[in-house]
């Protein structure tokens, strides 16, 4: 059997990575039977109604689980996919490569937007040249909003990537940093400009795996950058780094509305710069389409490769695993 199981198939993305996987042998699990009905009647897949996600994995044997609901499930003997993109998770993954290598599992975290775009940009930039002294990572997603809350996973990943506090590797560890620092002002390809400052997401360790710099930053566009925040965000990283108050923030970001507001650009763009120790610097972007539509094309492409026995044993980030045209696959361009 090559069951591809999709966890959360009713919410925005799992139902978009869903739709990618019409016609694999599709299994869609989420906790409401009107959504998940249509969902199905669209792919073709097998739902599963079940609050219990867990017990409903034990007592099946899926080839490939699709993870979209934020905590981590590795216990089974499945391949496994996930969108992370905070560096607790994806380090604790990674962390289980040589057990995964042995049970003959292959695990793929930060199969999205975030962790695969950045570090794209950094297996093109560096391909063929010698490990570069510092690279810098900058994260430009557009996302389509849609009316609705926030949910829990969404909210999960936004605080817990603010009380994790600032981090950049220098010297080739992982160390503290100043959270919303390495402030910079782009201008991108289209003659846009935008300002990103530096947060603790996955882009951070693939960026460092992908090019073996011993000093790399990774920022993004989506933390806020004027001075006023940049100022405020360490004193809410020790705020929400005490668990009620993390739990509580959790709680009221999950269930707001944002207000529907006209994307900032009309493309998501990630950014990679490189130099080197005898001072030669080299610049790469990734054009991309929709920052959701793009995590669900990669989620999917991944899935199904697994699925199809494309993968090999072990832990990996998306472009470790299927290197930098995995990003072309999923509808990215590189300029160079």
């Amino acid at each position: 059997m090559n069951e591809i199981w999709v966890l959360g198939a009713t919410g925005r993305t799992g139902s978009a990575i869903a739709a990618l996987l019409k016609g694999e042998d599709l299994v869609l699990v989420g906790r409401n039977r009107a959504r998940l009905a249509e969902v199905a009647a669209a792919t073709g897949g097998r739902p599963v109604l079940t609050a219990d996600i867990p017990s409903a994995l034990a007592a099946a044997t899926p080839k490939v689980v699709v993870n979209t609901i934020g905590r981590p499930l590795l216990n089974g003997g499945y391949h496994y996919v996930d969108l992370a993109n905070d560096v607790t998770t994806i380090a604790d993954v990674l962390s289980r490569d040589a057990a995964a290598e042995d049970a003959g599992r292959t695990l793929v975290t930060g199969a999205g937007f975030g962790v695969l775009a950045a570090e794209s940009v950094v297996l093109r930039l560096c391909e063929g040249r010698a490990q570069p002294s510092h690279v810098r990572v900058d994260g430009l997603a557009m996302i389509e909003p849609v009316p609705g809350k926030v949910g829990e996973a969404l909210a999960g990943t936004l605080v817990d990537a603010i009380s994790s506090g600032g981090r950049r590797y220098a010297g080739g560890r992982m160390v503290a940093a100043r959270l919303g620092g390495d402030h910079a002002r782009l201008t991108l390809p289209d003659g846009t400009t935008a300002s990103t400052v530096s947060v603790p997401t996955g882009d951070l360790i693939a960026a460092q795996r992908a090019s073996g710099a011993p000093s790399v930053v990774a920022a993004n566009a989506e933390a806020p950058s004027g001075l006023a925040a940049r100022a405020v965000l360490p004193l809410a990283a020790a705020l929400l780094s005490i668990p009620a108050v993390s739990r509580f923030a959790k709680r009221r970001l999950a269930a707001m509305s944002p207000p529907v507001k006209p994307p900032a650009r009309t493309h998501s763009w990630a950014r990679a710069q490189a130099t080197w120790s005898d001072g030669t610097t080299r610049e790469a972007w990734l054009q991309a389409p929709e920052g959701m539509a793009f995590t669900a094309a990669v989620a999917a492409e991944v899935a199904r490769r697994l699925a199809h026995d494309e993968g090999r044993p072990g832990a990996y980030t998306p472009g470790a695993l299927f290197g930098a045209s995995l990003a072309e696959a999923a509808g990215g361009r590189f300029i160079i």
